[in-house]
């Protein structure tokens, strides 16, 4: 997709990037990201960074095809699979640091229709590693008419393998995960969040099921063939919307400036030394959700070993090989991508949050540039930071 396809109309000057952290030299960073949008890798992007918590945002392109407005730190992204973690792990992460959810639980303790051959044995831990067994995807979409008849789906359908043998991500473990998690807090997952999670910390912008106020400035994702038009405001992923748009595996909307938020809660908790409460998004520190035990954090960043040769924590990711985290930031990461177009990592070796919010599905998905985006952006960004960093062990360093 050409800049020269973008609906005739130029957009005006990029912005300088902006925050705390604006100082450094942020010019190979922005030059790289410029670069990405203007061939069509995406139609825009907003990066932000957190680092010993100061930030910078920096947007470029526009929104769209026919939108050339620029994207920036409030500007609403439809996340997709961060959906996962930032949604969907972190009401699991809250649920068994109460006592409400058992990892090691099977499923069926929480889902009695969640049964068959070796069904019975599987539990909320391989769900949350995706080693359950269960198939990647389904089109429910298209095989039920309404919500309740795609869960009637979800819960028959059979596994691919045995449980805890192979890695293979899955969205229908994140949809049966999901329904656990409603039924040990009694509430929607969407309701769950936005008491516990979103309200507390301020993300005034993260939500599913985004307002028809937000319109404008919302990213627009794909010229969906199921829907008859470009999708604006409503969730881009098929299922999710058979499912009326709250689901753990895809559906939230948020900002880059709510997500620096939440990365920055999550690292609060790595750093237990702290003599003060640490204070969000302008709100009273007694006012925030208080994080999880600092163990319990820990133990769902830390990866899990379960199958051979997969690299997943709980619910989240860890960088290996050629990973979206790039080359540079430590193993001690933990981040997510969604399909969208979007990313987030969290390093708390170096107390960094580094968010990557674009549309790279508009107007199409067949759109996959961008995979060496996120990298080189990562690696930019902590060059930019900490200069003398190395490569890690296992990663694999592409040229620029």
């Amino acid at each position: 997709m050409a800049l020269a396809a973008c609906g005739g109309v130029t957009p005006g000057p990029t912005p300088a990037p902006e925050g705390e952290l604006a100082g450094l030299d942020w010019s190979t960073t922005t030059a790289f990201l410029d670069s990405a949008a203007a061939s069509g890798a995406m139609p825009g992007a907003v990066l932000g960074v957190s680092y010993q918590g100061a930030r910078l945002t920096y947007g470029t392109g526009r929104l769209g095809l026919d939108d050339s407005t620029h994207p920036d730190a409030n500007t609403v992204y439809d996340l997709a699979s961060l959906t996962k973690v930032v949604g969907l792990t972190t009401a699991v992460m809250l649920a068994v640091d109460e006592g409400r959810l058992d990892l090691d639980a099977p499923v069926r303790q929480y889902l009695p229709r969640f049964s068959g051959p070796e069904k019975d044995g599987i539990t909320l831990r391989q769900l949350l590693t995706h080693t359950s067994g269960l198939p990647a995807w389904r089109p429910l979409y298209l095989e039920a008419p309404s919500r309740d008849s795609a869960l009637a789906l979800v819960y028959a359908t059979d596994l691919e393998t045995p449980p805890g043998i192979e890695y293979r991500y899955s969205d229908l473990g994140a949809i049966l995960l999901t329904q656990a998690v409603e039924a040990a807090w009694g509430m929607g997952l969407d309701s769950i969040l936005a008491r516990r999670v979103f309200r507390p910390l301020g993300m005034s912008s993260t939500t599913f099921r985004p307002p028809a106020s937000w319109a404008a400035r919302i990213a627009p994702t794909e010229d969906d063939p199921w829907r008859g038009r470009i999708i604006r405001g409503e969730v881009h992923d098929e299922n999710a919307a058979r499912l009326e748009g709250v689901s753990g595996h895809a559906g939230l909307f948020s900002t880059t400036h709510d997500l620096l938020v939440f990365g920055e809660w999550l690292l609060s908790a790595f750093q237990p030394e702290t003599p003060e409460p640490v204070c969000f998004n302008g709100v009273l520190c007694s006012a925030g959700p208080a994080l999880p035990a600092p163990s319990v954090v820990a133990a769902f960043a830390t990866r899990q070993h379960l199958v051979a040769e997969s690299s997943r924590a709980l619910g989240w990711d860890t960088p290996s090989g050629l990973s979206t985290a790039g080359a540079l930031m430590s193993e001690d990461s933990f981040g997510h991508t969604g399909f969208t177009g979007t990313s987030i990592w969290i390093d708390p070796r170096n107390q960094l949050v580094v968010v990557l919010l674009t549309n790279r599905v508009h107007p199409s998905r067949e759109n996959s540039r961008i995979g060496p985006v996120r990298r080189g952006v990562a690696d930019h960004v902590v060059l930019t930071l900490m200069p003398d960093a190395k490569p890690r062990p296992d990663a694999v360093v592409e040229a620029r």
